[in-house]
């Protein structure tokens, strides 16, 4: 039997059967759409959340802390409000350094009024965070060293909390509650083009340090944010910081990471979950190749009076494993076409709706088309060659 023969004979049965073919394919098609819609989501999404923290901090910047890595935490004794300070003064690496004390829901409303206050973030601050974070002004002005000083009763807010709380009017000057305390607005940060912190309503304010801490009732530094002199710099920088920090706080543990290690990290926990979530759409494709298992070997018992004819007139085993294993791949490789179609439908449908870019990978796409040849083979190999087994006299006996 010629290749040409073969596929002939294949596209008769699937026509003969058209019904329980679209079935069985149906299943190789979901499989295929999850596995390539979900890895074109998830990279998509990466890309986005890369972008975003690109965007949000200079490739100069580096941040310390404790060192988590140890089992340490921040506490009242971690950092001073002097240390940054010092380390500027001590470290020729350092050029911008700005600790930061952070209160990750407090309530935001406006006085007398009767809206629902806004849960936000409220970060305790010094005026060197905005260099370090990449922050931009809309309108007003970022907090000072007066203001720190002073203890000052102001606040720095994003533009969600300025759309949210005065959508006609300029906010500059106007009174806002944070944790029941009254601040006056100075400054309103520019709003982000796509930003995934005002997808999920993540509103901020800034603070000066002082005014911050004594409105969250705490003395505790949870990092300290910085901007390096160069690119080059940034591991002086941070080892700097932490033989500075440990000398001034013996028995203190620190660590130290930059924005490229930041991305790293982000990069492997957003990998792993792609991963994960691709596998479990996976299974879905392995449950449609045991569908076409059973399809196959209910096929075999069908046509046990076909077998027997093919092999009377002179048809070899090999021809027989053939053509029903060719019949599985052509369901398995029909299925993944349709299940591409739909999965790459999927990806950019999802991708429209939040704005982000669908990044379909070539390769994926190739992967997942020859997975389901793979399924075809494997699931189909053995109705296949149950079906080559058959004896002649046994399967004429149908006849």
């Amino acid at each position: 039997m010629n290749f040409a023969d073969l596929i002939q004979i294949v596209w008769d049965n699937l026509k003969a059967h058209r019904m329980r073919a679209v079935l069985t394919t149906l299943g190789i098609a979901i499989g295929i759409a999850g596995v390539i819609a979900v890895v074109a989501i998830g990279q998509g999404g990466e890309a986005v959340i890369m972008s975003e923290l690109e965007s949000m901090g200079s490739s100069r910047y580096f941040e310390v802390g404790p060192n988590y890595m140890k089992g340490e935490t921040a506490d009242s004794k971690t950092f001073s409000l002097q240390d940054h300070v010092l380390i500027k003064e001590l470290s020729p690496a350092v050029e911008k350094l700005a600790p930061v004390t952070m209160g990750p829901m407090v309530d935001v409303r406006l006085p007398n009024s009767k809206k629902k206050p806004l849960m936000s973030s409220l970060y305790g601050t010094t005026p060197d965070l905005i260099a370090g974070l990449n922050l931009s002004m809309e309108s007003g002005r970022f907090l000072t060293d007066a203001d720190v000083t002073a203890h000052a009763r102001v606040a720095v807010i994003d533009a969600g909390l300025a759309e949210e709380y005065f959508p006609n009017e300029d906010p500059l000057g106007k009174k806002l509650f944070v944790q029941d305390n009254p601040v006056t607005v100075v400054g309103v940060l520019q709003k982000a083009p796509s930003s995934i912190m005002s997808a999920f309503q993540v509103r901020s304010v800034y603070a000066p340090i002082t005014f911050a801490q004594e409105m969250l009732n705490t003395r505790v530094i949870n990092s300290l944010c910085g901007v390096a002199v160069s690119e080059d710099a940034l591991p002086q920088a941070t080892s700097d910081c932490i033989k500075i920090l440990e000398k001034r706080h013996p028995g203190g543990s620190y660590m130290g990471t930059t924005m490229d290690e930041q991305l790293d990290m982000v990069g492997n926990v957003t990998s792993v979950l792609t991963l994960i979530i691709g596998a479990v759409a996976g299974i879905a494709l392995l449950v449609g190749g045991v569908g076409v298992m059973n399809i196959m070997l209910v096929a075999v018992s069908e046509r046990t009076r076909e077998i027997g004819l093919l092999k009377a007139l002179g048809a070899r085993r090999r021809d027989i494993l053939l053509q029903f294993l060719g019949e599985a791949v052509a369901l398995c490789l029909l299925g993944g076409m349709v299940g591409m179609l739909l999965g790459i439908g999927g990806a950019f449908a999802v991708a429209l709706a939040a704005h982000w870019p669908p990044l379909i990978s070539f390769w994926t796409v190739l992967l997942a088309l020859g997975f389901s040849v793979v399924v075809g083979v494997f699931f189909g190999l053995y109705p296949a060659s149950r079906a080559a087994s058959l004896s002649p006299a046994d399967a004429l006996r149908h006849l």
